[in-house]
């Protein structure tokens, strides 16, 4: 039996978290980051950051997670932002065309059609002029 190795670091400021995930995002792990992200909703987090730099895999059944967190999140009155995605979780987000529910892309800004869009490339991290590093330093809005 497989077994996926998935860690969840979790950072608070205010009513803002950074969740920083490390190792391969499926079927098996998926539950732990599900868990990680409602737990920081029951503690009154509303804006949630998700730095997956260090993710090595990451399938639809992790997909279907951030979308789930993401819409329950919404729901709250918060947000949930992906931060530099595997290319794999890149090209399911475009082939999907749930890019702007999880990476703050302006819907202007969204890649082609699906039958432009070539085989798996490097993702470039969505387009934000504040670097990550400094999320957690700014006031809760």
């Amino acid at each position: 039996m497989h077994r996926t190795q998935l860690t969840v670091h979790r950072h608070d400021r205010r009513k803002r978290a950074l969740i920083t995930l490390v190792g391969e995002i499926d079927l098996d792990s998926a539950p732990l980051v599900r868990t990680a992200l409602a737990q920081c909703l029951h503690d009154g987090i509303r804006t949630l950051d998700s730095d997956l730099a260090l993710v090595t895999f990451c399938d639809c059944s992790g997909l279907n997670t951030f979308l789930r967190a993401a819409q329950r999140t919404a729901e709250a009155g918060g947000t949930l932002r992906l931060h530099h995605p595997p290319p794999v979780l890149g090209l399911i987000l475009a082939l999907t065309g749930s890019e702007f529910l999880l990476l703050g892309v302006p819907l202007g800004r969204l890649s082609s059609p699906v039958e432009d869009v070539p085989g798996p490339v490097a993702h470039t991290p969505p387009h934000r002029t504040v670097p990550l590093a400094s999320l957690l330093s700014e006031d809760a809005r």
